[in-house]
C-alpha cells in the first residue's frame, strides 16, 4: 500500500509539472505570436520605452523560456526576487508571478479566492452525491414503476437545464421576489457561518441539481448491472438479507464507476465553478479566472490553472486510495 502510495504521489508530481510546463509555455508564448508584448500589457500601452524595458528587465522576460520556467517553479516553494537594479520587489512562498491588474502576488487572489471555492464544493458534492445516489438505488429497485420514471424524467429536466439558468430563475424568485435568502455581496473568513451558509445555500442547490440529475442516472445504469451478477443472486440464495445484499454488495460494487466520475468532478469544481460562481458572483477561483481572462491577466490565469490542475491530480489520487476501502478486489490485485 505505501509502495503504491508512493507511486501515485510521484505521478501526481509529474502530472502536475507536465501541466506546469505546457500551460507556462502557452500563456507566454501566445502573446508574443500574436504580436503583443508581455511587458506592454503588465505596464500599460500609455507607457514610455525605458518603463517597459525596466518592467522588461525586472520580471525577467528577457531570459530564455526555459531559464523563465525554471525562475517560476523554483519561486513556487522558495519565493523569488523581481529585480531590475535597485528595484527590488520580494515576492514570498508560494509566488506564483505578480498579477498585471492588481500588481498584488497572484497567491494574494488565489488564497481570497479559494474558501469560497472549497466551501461551494464541498456543500454542492454532499448534496448531489447523496441525493443522486439514494435517487438512482431507488430507481434501480423499482425499476418501471412510478417513482423510476418521475425520477428519471427529473433527472432528466436536471441534466438539461444549464446552470446559469436555473441560477437566475433561483435568484430571481427566492432572493428578489420572495426575499427568502439574504445573499451577501462579497464573502470573507471574518464573516460568520451563518452569512456564509445564507449567500451559498443557493448556488449549492443550483449546483447540486446537475450533478444529482446525473449522478441519478449513472447510479441506476450501474445499480441494473450488478444486480444481475451471479454473485448477487448467490448471496440471496444463501439467506443474506435484502438490505445487506444492497449495501453490502450490490451498492459497493456499483460506486466504483460513481467515485471515477465524482473525482473528475470534485477536482474540475475546486478548480474554480466558472459558471455558478459567475452567476452568484461568488468572489472563488471561477471568477477570479474570468476576470483575469477579461483583463489579460496572465500570471492569475495561469495560477489559477496550476490549483486547478493540482486539485485534480490530488482528488483522483484520493478516488484510487478509496478503490481499496470501498471494492476488496482492488486489494487482491
Amino acid at each position: 500500500m505505501l509502495a503504491y502510495l508512493i507511486r501515485r504521489l510521484v505521478a501526481v508530481v509529474i502530472m502536475v509539472l507536465v501541466v506546469l510546463l505546457a500551460t507556462f509555455t502557452v500563456f507566454y508564448m501566445l502573446p508574443k505570436w500574436a504580436g503583443q508584448d508581455i511587458a506592454v500589457l503588465f505596464a500599460g500601452k500609455s507607457s514610455g520605452a525605458e518603463q517597459v524595458e525596466g518592467i522588461r528587465t525586472k520580471l525577467g522576460l528577457s531570459d530564455p523560456l526555459l531559464v523563465q520556467f525554471w525562475d517560476f517553479v523554483k519561486g513556487i516553494p522558495m519565493g523569488r526576487d523581481y529585480a531590475n537594479g535597485t528595484d527590488v520587489t520580494h515576492c514570498p512562498a508560494p509566488c506564483f508571478g505578480y498579477s498585471f491588474r492588481t500588481e498584488e502576488p497572484v497567491w494574494t487572489t488565489l488564497k481570497d479566492a479559494l474558501p469560497v471555492t472549497g466551501a461551494l464544493a464541498a456543500g454542492a458534492c454532499v448534496l448531489w452525491l447523496g441525493a443522486g445516489v439514494a435517487t438512482g438505488v431507488l430507481s434501480a429497485l423499482k425499476r418501471g414503476s412510478v417513482w423510476d420514471r418521475v425520477a428519471m424524467i427529473g433527472a432528466l429536466g436536471g441534466v438539461s437545464l444549464p446552470i446559469f439558468f436555473t441560477g437566475m430563475v433561483a435568484m430571481g424568485i427566492f432572493v428578489h421576489s420572495l426575499g427568502l435568502v439574504n445573499m451577501a455581496d462579497s464573502l470573507g473568513t471574518d464573516d460568520p457561518i451563518g452569512v456564509w451558509f445564507e449567500t451559498l445555500i443557493l448556488p449549492w442547490i443550483v449546483l447540486a441539481l446537475l450533478n444529482a440529475a446525473m449522478y441519478a442516472r449513472l447510479t441506476r445504469a450501474t445499480m441494473l448491472e450488478v444486480l444481475g451478477e451471479d454473485y448477487i443472486r448467490t448471496a440471496r440464495a444463501k439467506g443474506l438479507g435484502e438490505r445487506a445484499v444492497i449495501t453490502r454488495h450490490a451498492l459497493r460494487s456499483a460506486m466504483t464507476p460513481i467515485l471515477t466520475v465524482f473525482g473528475l468532478d470534485l477536482g474540475v469544481l475546486l478548480g474554480g465553478a466558472v459558471l455558478t460562481e459567475s452567476t452568484f458572483n461568488l468572489p472563488g477561483l471561477g471568477l477570479a479566472a474570468v476576470q483575469a481572462i477579461s483583463s489579460k491577466d496572465l500570471p492569475v490565469i495561469l495560477g489559477v490553472t496550476l490549483v486547478a490542475a493540482l486539485a485534480i491530480a490530488v482528488a483522483n489520487l484520493v478516488v484510487d486510495l478509496l478503490y481499496v476501502v470501498i471494492d476488496p478486489r482492488v486489494r487482491m490485485g
